[in-house]
């Protein structure tokens, strides 16, 4: 155990010194590399590579250390304090292995060093995406801890070799990681000239399934699979052969990215259409996304000079957003059609040849089913844009939230100091009204700069495609606000559409609900029974808290409020897990306490470096920090949130905020007590400022929605403002000053934490 803090010691150090060269590590790759005299080397001596990794919130990846010339060890740094080693892979084998699931968006830092100081020699590091397989120990079968690599849309050729995993059957098997969605249906082959393949999925939802011989293709040994997942989650698919000790090469494929039954997938490659069609189709994660998240389809349409078109397309599972572009640099949009959000383009083509249309959604990550439709249009014509009744405004003038304009930037207008030609609109906002300004144009590249009532200045220069120009915000005031409308570069002109529409925000944003959706089992105890000296005003941080959230329309009836006497262990368990079955992936938990807290000698280790473990007081006994993070462990929410107003309450985040969508905000550092907030008559300051927060001081922004960053930022400054000059203590009794811990850990600073009851009127207004 020592030397793992050592090791945790000498890592933080190196990591911090401005010399050392850090290279990309690629995902699928394995770098062969050599610590050698005249490496970096840590404070203890030894010799050290080190690569940069760019990761994503929630990311699963796999990192294998081996060499034949030292005893590798593995280190790897991250945002928010990310920290993780790794020695020996297992009992038997002394390469480093760790399988990680990411905490955030960043950089992580991956350290291929030595065990003891002074070893040299060669290396070779991987990194895969998913986990890979722990070495076996001795007499557990054949096993050279090969990664479980993701399996991709399309074909996988592999090898079955004497050095592969095998079957407790003696078979020779590879592994492969295959993200699943529930009702989604795959298709697996698999094809060897040298054995007899056979194919196995083992899934989420106890999901099993076993083939031999392909059943559509009699005389053939290949073996396939059809099968539609039972839940979301992730399978594994094992490529094998029927009979134990065969080996050679194979072809692994994998139809499509998964499609429901009946619905005919429309392909990220450009598909054909033709005039009269109607394609059903698929927005899924496998598909090609825009640079702004949306996913998008790509369709082809071989069309004639004057030809006119009517162009639909509709979901019920997201927000439909159409396009299409071709010859003479035509191009255009919709959005909503007919007072609905499904979306309609009715089009003349100026020119024969091929047109591109695209099939995608209003915001990002949206997924599900649709259906296109490339028609004759045999309406009326309509009116060329110039007398379009929404594009009356004229450069200079006034148009209103909701408005398209066209215009052209040309030679006679006015010029930014930089020379770029600029034409001026102004409009009426509202303080916490969500707008997205966009202004496309095939002439030039599009830019545009947001002004609002106090002076404040936005820009922003590139949309989806690179040229065009989206600016989305919240605005911040009430008042008339300028945009102006100009290019990239100097001297451009060319015509253009100009809009400022009502925006729902991120795809995040969007997805959550309104109504009672915060889950929470919210806990103080005042009246500790003679076991722990009473504290004033805890119990009621607890009754307050409920009462806030239930006046504010966003706590759940099933929510649960204990005090003094009912706040036992097992009443909290009990409660916990009754709040927690009830709790969706749509929903928020809560769990708050206020009371007190303690500290308990255990073994040191890397997840109590301080060989100190934490708790919560209850009446009747505690529960630590390790028991906390088995409890947020079985919830299955959009977001969970851990507050705890106790002593040495920080020492909680590093147990239990290590996954994905779970925050926790603690009143003081692991290693200090807390004091009670009696200027507010409140049993603690995190208490007080959560309830005022969470009442809608924390919306920022007026939008009323109360994000991650709302809330951290807005607890953030209270603290410094009231709780600066507030001692506190060590259990030894050292002094300090209390400080609030916040850890987001995978959390977005957008994430909502709470949309108030007001927020449908508000983000819809003009």
């Amino acid at each position: 155990m020592l030397r793992t803090i050592l090791y945790v010691t000498t890592a933080l150090t190196l990591m911090a010194s401005p010399v050392l060269a850090q290279e990309p590590l690629r995902l699928g790759g394995e770098v062969t590399g050599e610590l050698r005299s005249g490496d970096e080397q840590l404070s203890s001596g030894e010799f050290v590579d080190t690569y940069e990794y760019t990761g994503r919130a929630g990311q699963q990846i796999g990192l294998r250390l081996t060499s034949d010339d030292f005893d590798p060890y593995l280190i790897v740094r991250g945002p928010g304090d990310f920290s993780e080693d790794n020695d020996d892979a297992s009992d038997d084998d002394r390469g480093a292995l760790l399988n990680l699931r990411l905490p955030a968006d960043g950089t992580y830092r991956v350290s291929a060093t030595s065990f003891q100081s002074g070893e040299r020699g060669t290396y070779r590091l991987r990194l895969v995406g998913g986990s890979i397989a722990m070495p076996q120990t001795s007499g557990s079968g054949g096993n050279d801890g090969a990664a479980q690599v993701q399996l991709n849309p399309g074909v996988t050729r592999g090898e079955l070799d004497r050095g592969d995993q095998t079957l407790s059957s003696g078979e020779y098997v590879d592994r492969f990681a295959l993200p699943v969605r529930r009702g989604q249906t795959y298709d697996l082959s698999l094809s060897a000239d040298g054995f007899d393949p056979y194919l196995m999925v083992r899934g989420p939802g106890d999901f099993s399934e076993d083939n031999d011989d392909d059943p559509a293709r009699r005389g053939t040994r290949d073996s396939r699979i059809r099968f539609t997942a039972p839940a979301d989650g992730e399978a594994t698919v094992a490529a094998t052969s029927y009979a134990g000790g065969e080996t050679g090469s194979y072809v692994l494929s994998l139809d499509g990215r998964g499609t429901r039954p009946g619905v005919a997938r429309a392909a990220s490659e450009t598909t054909s259409l033709r005039l009269g069609e109607t394609r059903e189709g698929w927005l899924s994660p496998s598909d090609s996304r825009l640079e702004s998240g949306e996913y998008i389809n790509t369709f082809v349409f071989d069309g004639r000079r004057g030809q006119r078109l009517d162009l639909r397309l509709t979901s019920g599972d997201f927000d439909p957003y159409l396009a299409i572009s071709g010859p003479n640099d035509f191009s255009d949009f919709n959005d909503d059609a007919d007072g609905t959000t499904d979306s309609r383009l009715r089009v003349t083509l100026p020119a024969d040849g091929p047109y591109r249309i695209v099939a995608t959604s209003y915001a990002a990550g949206e997924m599900g089913p649709y259906q296109l439709s490339v028609l004759a249009d045999t309406g009326p014509t309509r009116a060329e844009p110039a007398s379009r009744p929404d594009e009356r405004a004229s450069a200079g003038g006034r148009i209103t939230v909701g408005q398209t304009v066209a215009g052209t930037l040309g030679s006679g207008d006015e010029t930014l100091d930089s020379g770029e030609y600029v034409d001026t609109y102004r409009f009426t906002g509202q303080r916490g009204q969500r707008v997205a300004v966009e202004l496309t144009s095939s002439a030039f590249d599009a830019y545009t700069i947001l002004r609002t009532p106090s002076g404040e200045q936005r820009e922003n220069d590139d949309g989806e495609d690179g040229t065009d120009s989206r600016l989305e915000t919240v605005l911040t005031e009430d008042g008339d606000y300028e945009v102006m409308v100009t290019s990239y570069a100097a001297g451009e002109t060319g015509s253009y559409r100009f809009s400022v529409n009502p925006s729902r925000g991120s795809a995040r944003q969007a997805s959550v609900q309104s109504g009672a959706r915060v889950f929470a089992v919210m806990v103080g105890v005042s009246d500790y029974g003679g076991a722990q000296n009473d504290l004033p005003y805890t119990d009621e941080d607890a009754r307050k808290l409920g009462e806030v959230l239930e006046r504010e329309g966003v706590l759940n009836p099933a929510s649960v409020v204990l005090t003094n006497a009912q706040a036992t262990v097992g009443g909290v368990r009990s409660a916990f897990a009754r709040v927690a079955a009830e709790a969706g992936p749509d929903d928020m938990f809560l769990f708050f306490f206020s009371g007190h807290g303690d500290q308990a000698d255990t073994a040191v280790s890397g997840v109590e470096p301080d060989g100190r473990s934490e708790s919560i007081v209850l009446r009747d006994g505690q529960i630590s920090d390790v028991e906390m993070s088995g409890l947020f462990a079985s919830l299955h929410t959009r977001l969970s949130l851990l507050v705890l107003d106790s002593c040495f309450s920080g020492g909680f985040a590093r147990n239990v905020v290590d996954r994905p969508g779970v925050m926790g905000l603690f009143s003081s550092e692991e290693d200090l007590t807390s004091a009670v907030a009696e200027k507010f008559r409140a049993g603690g300051y995190l208490s007080h400022f959560l309830r005022t927060g969470m009442a809608g001081e924390a919306d920022g922004d007026g939008d009323h929605l109360v994000t991650a960053g709302e809330l951290a930022t807005y607890l953030r400054r209270q603290f410094v403002r009231e709780v600066d000059d507030v001692e506190s203590e060590t259990a030894d009794g050292q002094r300090n000053y209390q400080n609030l811990v916040i850890d987001r850990g995978g959390v977005q600073v957008d994430d909502v934490i709470l949309r108030l009851a007001a927020a449908e009127t508000v983000s819809r207004g003009n």
